[in-house]
């Protein structure tokens, strides 16, 4: 015969683990007040140009009220860290690419994870010390150009076995078009296996995200101890020159 006090443990454990097997959404489709938007050359919470809007049920990014890009690039942070998850969402490059950014930045965006906190950022602090899901589009040239890779701002990984220092790598992925809606997985165990996923397809995987590296600029040295491994963090949307939508951005934790 089971004791009550076992029962009762028992009982907790089984909603706690069907409560963290749950989808949560992180966007309510209707506005920002679960973000924190951070903007090279503005302090986090600036908004700046109005970049990252709620509209139409989606997270849209937008720069029609830029002017000179002058390297602002941004990233919309949701407000919590997390460790080991499973994160999926949806994305589409659409519109015209701010021709005043740099030519890299022609339909491309990401989603950063394992990020420092974006209150720890100084205003001109270019990147977040992260890892990337690098998302790409074809450029109509008939060339490859894989989405869901991986890049690395301040970052190390190791790949195949080894510590990789490249900045990027690419994925297995196929090309696919501008206003196209591609459907994107990132599931991370804390400081463990990572696996890209594009439209139900492993595309990659690499394991132990640490600190290390350049491409972060104008960062506060306490926050890049490098060799440091990265097991948590937050969660982030790009902006870096060109239109993007998301949509149907769901978490499971792990």
């Amino acid at each position: 015969m089971i004791r009550p006090s076992v029962l009762l443990l028992l009982l907790f454990l089984s909603s706690a683990c069907m409560k963290a097997q749950e989808w949560k959404p992180l966007f309510n489709g209707k506005d920002l007040n679960d973000w924190y938007v951070k903007i090279h050359r503005h302090p986090v919470g600036d908004n700046f140009g109005n970049t990252f809007r709620a509209e139409d049920g989606m997270i849209k990014v937008r720069y029609d009220q830029y002017g000179d890009f002058n390297e602002q690039y941004g990233h919309l942070y949701y407000k919590q860290p997390f460790s080991s998850y499973h994160l999926k969402l949806e994305y589409r490059f659409t519109g015209e690419w701010e021709k005043t950014a740099p030519s890299y930045t022609i339909l491309n965006s990401g989603v950063m994870y394992h990020s420092q906190d974006p209150r720890t950022m100084p205003a001109e602090q270019d990147w977040p010390i992260s890892v990337e899901m690098q998302f790409l589009a074809g450029l109509g040239d008939g060339q490859p150009r894989p989405t869901g890779n991986m890049c690395s701002p301040g970052t190390h990984i190791v790949y195949k076995g080894k510590l990789d220092t490249r900045h990027c790598i690419n994925s297995s992925s196929k090309t696919y078009g501008k206003d196209e809606w591609v459907k994107a997985e990132l599931i991370v165990y804390g400081d463990s296996l990572i696996t890209h996923v594009i439209n139900g397809d492993t595309v990659l995987q690499y394991s132990k995200p640490q600190i290390g590296g350049p491409v972060v600029n104008n960062f506060d040295p306490k926050q890049k101890p490098d060799g440091k491994v990265l097991s948590s963090g937050f969660i982030a949307l790009q902006s870096e020159g060109q239109p993007i939508d998301f949509r149907n951005i769901m978490i499971k934790e792990l």
